[in-house]
């Protein structure tokens, strides 16, 4: 998968999502989802990056546990054929649920 693959993906999912954040004011209700790219992760050869990767996280915010959700996800990136690994956590200020989905894609 590259960068360019990722809106794609996550049309097909068919919740709302944006890059980074929604605009304030304008965050849909839960459950959405929001992507970023928060580091390289490169290969390098020479002293040069030979091969170029960048880190993606798929945050999905809901405001209650969602099993089936979570599975729906995790089949489509299974489809793409896509490694990743996930992480959880409840943000009591925003009484949200994040889970977090860490990827690695050319960039």
């Amino acid at each position: 998968m590259t960068r360019a693959d990722v809106p794609a993906l996550l049309e097909r999912l068919g919740f709302p999502f944006a890059y980074d954040h929604f605009a304030e004011g304008e965050g849909p209700d839960p459950p959405f989802l929001v992507y970023r790219y928060p580091k390289a992760d490169n290969f390098a050869a020479d002293g040069v990056a030979y091969f170029k990767q960048d880190v993606l996280h798929i945050e999905v915010y809901t405001d209650k546990k969602d099993p089936a959700l979570e599975e729906q996800i995790e089949a489509a990136l299974d489809e793409g054929g896509i490694f990743y690994g996930k992480g959880e956590t409840w943000i009591d200020s925003e009484k949200l649920y994040e889970v977090l989905y860490e990827m690695e894609v050319s960039a």
